[in-house]
C-alpha cells in the first residue's frame, strides 16, 4: 500500500510539467525577449547567461542548448536586426531611380524603421556606448565587426548620395554615421529628455528626418 501511494504521488508530481511543457520554440523566443530586455539595462559584458535564463523562466542549460553561448545570443537579439535593417535598406539604395525618387518618403521610412529598431534593441546601443572597455575578443564575440561592416555600407550609401547631389566633402561617410547616432541617441535616451510623457513616435520620427533632410542633404558645397 505505501508503494502504490508513492506511485499515485509521484504520478501526481509529473503531471504538471506535463501540463505547462512549453511548445516548440517557446523557450526560444522567451530566452530572446529576456535577453533583450536585461541588454538594454546592462551592457554585454555584465550580463550573465544565468540572469538571461533566469529572466525567460527556462533553465541555462536550455540557453545553451538553443544558442551555445552568451555571445550568439546576443548577436541572434540585439546585432541581427540591426543588420538586416541595413541590408534591407541597402536593397532598397540600390533600386533607387534618382529621379523618380521621393527624397522626403526615402528618408522618412529610413529613419523610422532605423529608430524602431534602436527603441526595440536598446540593449544594441547600450553595449556600443560601453564597447571601448570590452576586451577585443568580447568585441568578436558580440559582433561588433558586424556592425562596422553595416555603417560601413551606410557610409558608402551617404557617400554615393553626396555625389549625386553634386555635393563635395572630405568625409562624406560621416553624414550617416553622424545620423545613425542621432537616432540612436534618441531611441536610448527619450526616457532620460522625456520623462513619462514623451513625444509619439511619429513626432520624433518626422523631426529626425528633417533634421536629416535639412542639415545634412541641404548644406552647401
Amino acid at each position: 500500500m505505501p508503494q502504490r501511494l508513492s506511485t499515485k504521488k509521484q504520478m501526481a508530481a509529473e503531471t504538471p510539467a506535463r501540463a505547462t511543457r512549453r511548445h516548440r520554440g517557446e523557450p526560444r523566443r522567451l530566452l530572446l525577449d529576456a535577453a533583450r530586455e536585461l541588454f538594454a539595462l546592462q551592457d554585454y559584458r555584465s550580463t550573465t547567461t544565468r540572469e538571461i535564463a533566469e529572466a525567460a523562466g527556462v533553465t541555462e542549460a536550455l540557453l545553451f542548448r538553443n544558442f551555445g553561448s552568451k555571445a550568439v545570443l546576443f548577436r541572434e537579439a540585439l546585432v541581427l536586426p540591426f543588420t538586416s535593417f541595413v541590408d534591407d535598406f541597402g536593397r532598397t539604395w540600390r533600386a533607387v531611380v534618382p529621379e523618380e525618387t521621393n527624397e522626403d518618403e526615402l528618408a522618412r521610412n529610413f529613419v523610422g524603421q532605423l529608430y524602431d529598431v534602436f527603441t526595440l534593441h536598446r540593449g544594441l546601443v547600450v553595449t556600443l556606448l560601453a564597447s571601448d572597455s570590452l576586451s577585443e575578443e568580447e568585441m568578436a564575440d558580440a559582433g561588433i565587426a558586424d556592425i562596422r561592416q553595416a555603417l560601413a555600407v551606410l557610409g558608402q550609401i551617404s557617400a554615393e548620395g553626396m555625389h549625386l547631389r553634386g555635393m563635395l566633402s572630405s568625409h562624406p561617410d560621416l553624414a550617416a554615421y553622424s545620423t545613425v547616432a542621432m537616432i540612436a541617441g534618441m531611441a536610448a535616451l527619450r526616457s532620460t529628455y522625456f520623462g513619462a510623457e514623451q513625444p509619439s513616435r511619429e513626432a520624433i520620427v518626422e523631426e529626425l528626418t528633417q533634421a536629416v533632410l535639412h542639415g545634412f542633404l541641404h548644406r552647401h558645397g
